[in-house]
């Protein structure tokens, strides 16, 4: 007796479509034995959402799912295929289909975004500087080491001022456009995380108000 054959799922906890019909190909990577089983379960259509009567009523919509659905949806086709998940247990499905990008919008808060946190985050700078009293200490070290008193803006604050940028860059992986390293910035890491804990917590309360797609 032949062995079954065996498909090999892996589906992203996160899958951006923009189509409203979803088929098993726009959210997996798969790999089976059988090619022809392949080529099939490619085009098989597992969702669709529901459209707007207005174009410009249209909004991305989110649906939750349990891989366990998935399974069922591709047994109903061919009961006897074993299918071995590699990736999400449960994973969401976002449609952005007939959504089109207010550029002139984007670009206001771009600059909106930039102008806050720039005046924040020298505010933050200047607050810093007067509470561990930076002045103080350069105008002691530069007694110390020069053995007069400075008579204002010395090299110390000269150096402080091109070093603080340069280290703010340093740090952060990114100047302009460009990657002091390969390695992703700080900030990309933070978002990364954040849109993990977004799409967990987006999981877990649709599994709790019960509209996640699951089997029966």
């Amino acid at each position: 007796m032949a062995a079954p054959d065996t498909l090999y799922l892996k589906i992203d906890q996160n899958i951006v479509v923009h189509s409203h019909q979803v088929s098993l190909q726009d959210i997996a990577s798969m790999e089976c034995t059988n090619e022809a089983v392949l080529r099939q379960l490619k085009q098989k259509k597992i969702y669709t959402f529901q459209q707007k009567e207005a174009p410009n009523q249209k909004k991305h919509r989110i649906q939750v799912f349990s891989v366990l659905n998935i399974i069922q949806q591709i047994h109903e086709d061919y009961p006897d295929l074993e299918v071995q998940n590699l990736g999400e247990s449960d994973f969401l499905i976002e449609c952005k289909a007939g959504l089109t990008e207010n550029k002139p919008l984007e670009i206001l808060k771009t600059v909106v975004l930039c102008v806050i946190i720039f005046f924040g985050a020298a505010f933050t700078i200047m607050t810093f500087n007067n509470d561990v009293a930076v002045a103080d200490v350069f105008t002691q070290l530069y007694q110390q080491v020069i053995g007069s008193e400075s008579d204002g803006v010395t090299e110390l604050e000269v150096f402080y001022a091109i070093g603080m940028p340069v280290g703010i860059m340093v740090f952060y992986n990114h100047i302009g456009k460009k990657k002091v390293t390969h390695d992703p910035t700080p900030i990309q890491v933070e978002m990364r995380k954040y849109e993990q804990d977004v799409d967990t917590t987006f999981i877990e309360n649709a599994s709790r108000e019960g509209k996640s797609i699951d089997v029966d």
